[in-house]
């Protein structure tokens, strides 16, 4: 039998437009980005983190999840940066071992394919070649865009995720009959976690997504040519894909990065004392082997569960309260007790069975249960935990803490304590060491043992209140204690029985700690605990913004007037205004004309406009307006993904235009030459603030000063 052999032809398509964009993006992105081989602005913020991923120790960033600081760790890790460098200042020279290339290059890679992302969406939007081709031009001449990609910053990275994200939903939408379709819906779920991951920005965008998907989602279920299980199907899909498959790549996140960080670091005091048991080093060191139910005799340190204003612990010194405070008001005069931010040997308190004299533990140990009576006494001073109707320094509606003295003034001790554990799991539950939060409930008053959060005076050495608060409703972490450290008080005798009073240690606490306890837990703390904000001379206000009356010096260099600035191309930003505004003036002008049945435009056309500015006007409005709303320092680079959006919108309006509303000849002549114009502008403002853009080459004091277009833009001049 004689064998057939057919030929294989592979066709290929080559959009020579969308080459040669996506290289001239490579070049003005990519040349020269291992200068200034110096820190630039926000690589002494990223460089700190990028430092603690190369030592795999923890660290929290609270400004953003983990996914941004792991793509820049990829691109140390990739050129062997040991992590051996101090990121203290900017402008600090990079030492041999650091690979500035390496690390620079993924978010100049981020920002060059975010051009041909940006052709392919207006593309997808039914628009022509020439306006994407349009879109680009204007993208790879923004001055703004490339300062923030060539360096080791995450603004491109996002912005690459945000404009895949988009592009992949639309060719999902479109792809009615593809077999590619489900494959597109899947890479718009995957770049909206990873949007999100890298910046919480990227969750405007992908709202917005959302909203869209939710909107074609309800078309599908009025489709009477689908039946009941297509229907089913199509939402189960789609609920998978953009929610489910989101969440899960999200803690896909903060798997691998508590994974690779599992080393004690500087930030684990902010964690829980659970957390930083868990982490090779630091607590875990010092507390290994020590028992874990606590009980009457046990010698502890008390840490608040609440890490605000700082984490603390409970604590008294030698020292009374003023006879008398600054407003009048009398005191006991008791000792003080507070709550000290660092470790100290003031913090131990001794937990005494208040029906015996006995300070050490039993043998067997009898541990401490959900409800029992406890007394608790300094073990420097000997003085009991006590609270009692006077009011508290700082915090008058709350009742003062001090350490009992007996004056002698019939004022007596009120020093008895009801243990309440509060993440029991049943009403006779044991007090476990670092494992258990506990409420002290003072059995006079009813009063919670709690952190007030306010300074102490100079008389109180500047240490934290604490308080009994006597309205104290629901949980508050506050009001919450765990066993730090902690150790058996042993008689002689029971030192030489020292087996018999073994009790499980806590290497239990790292096994039983689950991945998402502990990303529960950095998850809440990134979102709540924030650094104190501080005026920075480059911040500014959204409303700065529109019209770039703000700029950000990057870089200076130390002998010349060589300098990186964060300047856009004004004539960019001028016509994205223009263009924003002209699509609101045809929208408003379309819709009650529609209403009144009255089409200037075929369907189709409007629908394409529609759902073009749904997604470039309406990314442009979910970037920014939030921002109005946030009480963070702010700065010019927080508008550039909101900035990427409304450039885009600047080719459709203008295509719009041109064959919609100009009928005549002569006036599409004359618009086009106008457009010519604009772009030869667009050039000379790209090509007159490009030795800002790129650092070189150092122009002189009088040609810096012609380059201050506006008087706000603050352009370093060296003075010679």
């Amino acid at each position: 039998m004689q064998c057939v052999k057919l030929p294989i032809s592979v066709t290929v398509e080559i959009n020579l437009l969308l080459v040669a964009v996506t290289v001239s993006a490579l070049v003005t992105r990519l040349c020269g980005i291992h200068l200034p081989k110096a820190v630039v602005f926000d690589e002494v913020y990223y460089g700190q983190f990028l430092s603690l991923y190369m030592k795999q120790v923890f660290f929290i960033d609270e400004s953003g999840p983990p996914f941004g600081h792991m793509i820049l760790a990829l691109g140390a890790y990739l050129g062997g940066f040991d992590g051996n460098f101090v990121w203290n200042r900017i402008g600090a020279e990079y030492t041999s071992n650091v690979p500035v290339w390496s690390l620079r290059v993924i978010p100049a890679l981020a920002g060059s394919f975010c051009i041909p992302l940006a052709y392919l969406l207006v593309v997808q939007l039914g628009y022509s070649h020439s306006s994407a081709l349009g879109a680009c031009v204007l993208l790879l001449m923004e001055n703004s865009l490339i300062v923030q990609s060539r360096f080791m910053l995450l603004e491109s990275v996002l912005i690459f995720f945000l404009l895949l994200a988009v592009l992949s939903y639309l060719r999902f939408y479109k792809a009615h009959n593809s077999s590619f379709r489900w494959f597109w819906l899947v890479t718009c779920g995957v770049s909206c976690a990873c949007g999100i991951g890298v910046k919480y920005m990227g969750m405007f965008t992908y709202f917005l997504l959302l909203g869209l998907a939710a909107v074609h989602t309800w078309h599908v279920i009025g489709d009477r040519t689908l039946s009941h299980g297509k229907v089913v199907v199509q939402i189960l899909v789609r609920f998978l894909a953009l929610v489910v498959l989101p969440v899960i790549m999200y803690l896909g996140f903060f798997y691998i990065h508590l994974t690779l960080l599992y080393r004690s670091g500087p930030h684990d005091q902010m964690m829980s004392s659970a957390f930083q048991a868990s982490l090779e080093g630091g607590l875990a060191r010092i507390t290994e082997g020590q028992p874990l139910d606590v009980a009457f005799g046990s010698q502890v340190t008390l840490r608040t569960v609440s890490s605000k204003p700082v984490p603390c612990w409970l604590h008294s010194h030698k020292a009374n309260y003023p006879v008398r405070y600054e407003n009048g008001r009398g005191s006991s005069h008791q000792q003080q007790v507070t709550c000290y931010p660092f470790k100290d040997v003031n913090n131990w308190w001794i937990i005494k069975d208040p029906g015996r004299h006995s300070l050490v533990v039993r043998s067997p140990p009898r541990p401490i249960r959900h409800g029992d009576i406890i007394q608790l006494l300094h073990g420097m001073t000997t003085r009991y935990l006590n609270t009692h109707d006077v009011a508290a320094p700082m915090s008058p509606h709350s009742q003062e803490v001090s350490g009992y003295i007996d004056f002698n003034v019939s004022m007596p001790a009120q020093n008895l304590w009801r243990v309440d554990i509060v993440n029991r799991e049943s009403d006779r539950e044991i007090w476990k060491t670092i494992l258990s939060e506990v409420r002290l409930v003072h059995v006079n008053t009813s009063a919670v043992l709690k952190l007030s959060g306010a300074s102490l005076p100079e008389w109180g050495f500047k240490q934290l209140e604490v308080v009994g608060d006597k309205v104290y409703k629901g949980y508050q972490q506050s009001g919450m204690w765990n066993v730090e450290e902690h150790r058996y008080g042993r008689s002689q005798e029971q030192k030489e029985r020292e087996l018999e009073l073994k009790s499980p240690t806590h290497s239990d606490i790292k096994r039983n700690l689950t991945f998402m306890a502990k990303c529960l837990e950095l998850q809440w703390k990134m979102l709540t605990v924030k650094n104190e904000e501080s005026e920075h001379k480059y911040s500014s206000s959204p409303l700065e913004w529109i019209t770039m009356d703000t700029n950000i010096a990057y870089w200076l260099h130390p002998s010349s007037n060589a300098q990186i600035q964060l300047i856009g191309n004004i004539v960019n930003w001028t016509i994205a205004n223009l263009s924003l505004v002209v699509y609101c003036l045809m929208i408003l002008t379309y819709l009650p004309r529609r209403r009144r049945k009255v089409e200037d435009i075929p369907q189709d056309s409007w629908e394409q406009l529609v759902l073009a500015g749904v997604i470039c006007f309406g990314g442009w409005a979910v970037n920014y307006l939030p921002f109005f709303l946030m009480e963070k320092t702010l700065f010019l680079y927080h508008y550039l993904p909101a900035l990427t959006f409304k450039i885009l919108q600047i080719p459709i309006v203008i295509e719009h235009l041109y064959i919609h509303v100009l009928r005549s000849p002569a006036q599409r002549k004359a618009f086009g030459g106008v457009i010519l114009a604009v772009l030869c502008s667009v050039y000379m403002s790209y090509h007159n603030l490009s030795p800002l853009t790129y650092g070189q080459p150092a122009l002189s004091s009088d040609e810096l000063a012609a380059l201050r277009w506006r008087e706000s833009w603050d352009i370093l001049l060296r003075k010679r």
